[in-house]
């Protein structure tokens, strides 16, 4: 007879975003790393309370790290609740990690986490960027192509 599809799997919509990393910085690759977390952090950054502002990641003995970000303490947690700004192992292939390291040995480069989200599978994931700081004449270009875009939409709406 007919065939029986599957149900589309639940968006889930938490999506942490650091805005001032597209404003402060050039974005180039792109890599999506999962997070060492505890059981009080998961449920913390499911119900939407994190935090990127002033996040940057490192890599150490071959391994990469996050450090400041934020995730509220979980109301429900009791003794077993977790720092709030902990540093976090982010997991990655050695491969990546490779790419990364020489890719940030490079003046002027580093690693900024840009989105922290949810994915299908219900597990958190950080999406970094290898970035150039932005000069100060950049900034007022991105500015001003923001407003120009904006713009653009308004005179479209009319």
């Amino acid at each position: 007879m007919g065939r029986k599809t599957q149900p589309e799997p639940q968006k889930r919509g938490v999506q942490i975003k650091n805005k001032r990393a597209e404003f402060d910085y050039l974005l180039f690759d792109k890599y999506t790393a999962g997070i060492v977390l505890t059981g009080t952090e998961i449920k913390s950054i499911r119900a939407g309370k994190a935090s990127l502002v002033d996040t940057y990641c490192y890599v150490q003995n071959g391994e990469v790290w996050v450090k400041n970000m934020y995730v509220a303490h979980y109301e429900q947690g009791s003794y077993n609740n977790h720092m709030e700004r902990r540093e976090r192992k982010l997991l990655l292939n050695r491969k990546e990690i490779r790419k990364i390291v020489s890719a940030v040995k490079n003046p002027g480069f580093t690693l900024v986490p840009v989105l922290l989200f949810i994915d299908e599978n219900g597990l958190a994931k950080l999406n970094l960027h290898v970035a150039r700081g932005k000069k100060e004449y950049d900034k007022r270009e991105t500015l001003k192509a923001k407003d120009d875009r904006r713009e653009m939409e308004r005179q479209f709406k009319k």
